[in-house]
Formats: C-alpha cells, structure tokens, sequence
C-alpha cells in the first residue's frame, strides 16, 4: 500500500486515482520500503533535484501516517535538538523529572513508534551525528538524570537525507554509515517525464492558491 500511495496506481482503487507523489525508479522505492522494514535505517542520497525530502515525507506519512517529526540538520544543531532537552523553569523548580524532559522529535518517534526525518543530515558536525549511533543500533536513549533508558516501540525508525553537492558536507564516520542503507537517487534525464513532473506540480499548486488560469505546455 505504501508503494501504491507514492508512485500511484492507474486505474482507481475504491473508485478513486492515486496520483504519484514521486517519478523514479520503482526499485529504488521498494529498497527504501524494504529498508524501514527492517533494523537499518535510510538514508536517500543524490545530487540536489531528485526530490529527496519529498520521497522521504511521503514515505513517512505512507507508513506512519505522518511526516512531522522531521529535524533539520544544520551546522548548528545539537545533540540536545536530536535526543532531549531540559525546561529548565520545571528543573530548578522540581529537579529532573520526566514531565520537565523537552522531547526532541528523534523522542517522540521513538516513544509512539513511528519514522522520524532528518533533513541534510552531513550538513550536522560530525561529532553531533555520531549521537545517532547508539539511538539507530541499540533503539534506545540513555537518560542518566532520570536513571532509565527510553527503548524506541515498534514501528520507530529513521529517514535521512544528504546532498552530495552540498558546501556544508561533513563526512560520516564508518560506524554511522554502517547503521544506514544508502539509497542513491538519480536526476531526471528524461526531458518528457520532466515534462510531467513539472505539469503536475503546477497543476498541484493551482488547486491548493485557487489558480484557475491555464498554463500553457511550452511555458
């Protein structure tokens, strides 16, 4: 069904179309299917274009039924923003407890047992992505404060991206790209399915701004 709902299908199911959210190989979406449901973690690799964040948002909301515990990983991000952080207001008034813990979206993925996204995850310093080791082979965070360790449900994993022309890149280390299954997304070459892709795009975005003006094809 997640493969249905991202590459669409061509005749009605139930009586409605499923219309692609992605044009690609239908290998490398199944790979990628295949990967989340087992033990590694994905990550989708490519040159910018080839719709990476997009395919790992519907993938997301295909199999867990949302796409919003993402975190942007920038040269500033911490490993406090990718496990946990502390209100502080709650820790100097109660000490640690668990209702002063800020859950980090990496967190709540784990506690309801869906994929969480991290966006650009090479642009993030490499001692700050080797924070991910334990949390992707072991599927737990270790909360020392607490005395406990919070061990990931079923269904928890993660979908990463990285731009392999990006300025930002920073080289991940052989123990975290052992945790991930790489996925190499290819740009378009094909001028007619790119064509189609943009075609639809449009078409997408006049119905979401109430657009009502053709777009010719030339255009």
């Amino acid at each position: 069904r997640g493969e249905t709902f991202i590459l669409g299908s061509e005749s009605p199911i139930g009586g409605v179309r499923i219309e692609p959210k992605y044009v690609g190989d239908r290998s490398l979406v199944q790979v990628a299917i295949a990967t989340l449901a087992s033990d590694r973690a994905l990550l989708l690799v490519g040159e910018p274009g080839p719709a990476k964040s997009r395919l790992s948002e519907h993938l997301a909301a295909a199999i867990s039924g949302s796409s919003e515990l993402m975190i942007q990983g920038t040269a500033g991000t911490t490993e406090d923003q990718l496990k946990y952080s502390w209100n502080y207001a709650l820790l100097l008034s109660k000490g640690p407890s668990d209702e002063a813990v800020v859950r980090s979206p990496l967190y709540r993925g784990m506690e309801s047992g869906r994929l969480v996204r991290i966006e650009e995850v090479t642009r993030v310093l490499p001692e700050v992505q080797d924070a991910l080791i334990s949390v992707l082979s072991e599927k737990s965070i270790a909360i020392p404060e607490l005395g406990r360790t919070l061990h990931a449900a079923r269904g928890f994993n993660v979908i990463a991206t990285a731009n392999t022309r990006d300025r930002g890149v920073n080289e991940m280390s052989s123990a975290l790209r052992r945790r991930f299954n790489f996925v190499v997304l290819p740009v378009l070459r094909d001028l007619e399915t790119e064509i189609a892709v943009v075609t639809r795009r449009v078409r997408e975005l006049q119905t979401e701004y109430d657009v009502r003006t053709e777009v010719p094809r030339d255009i």
